[in-house]
């Protein structure tokens, strides 16, 4: 799975530098999650980061990418190079 930002985002931008893949940048309007790079921080942290420092609680799991724990994982070792 990968998270997204909805658009109840008030581009704080404390969700951007927490992310360990880099997924999260400024969109046209609101802060955005790539798919491609959200691993819901599995290989890094036991919790999304994003959501613990998002103060109004705008980041939930995105409904057009649901991915196992092993393919989260498989896409953290894709990405890190680590493997």
């Amino acid at each position: 799975m990968a998270l997204m930002i909805t658009d109840e985002c008030i581009n704080c931008d404390v969700c951007e530098a927490e992310c360990p893949n880099g997924a999260i940048t400024q969109g046209p309007e609101i802060f955005e999650i790539d798919p491609e790079l959200c691993t819901e921080c599995v290989g890094h942290y036991t919790e999304h980061q994003c959501e613990l420092v998002c103060p109004i609680e705008c980041i939930f799991v995105h409904p057009d990418h649901r991915e196992t724990h092993e393919q989260l994982q498989e896409k953290f070792r894709r990405i890190t190079g680590r493997g």
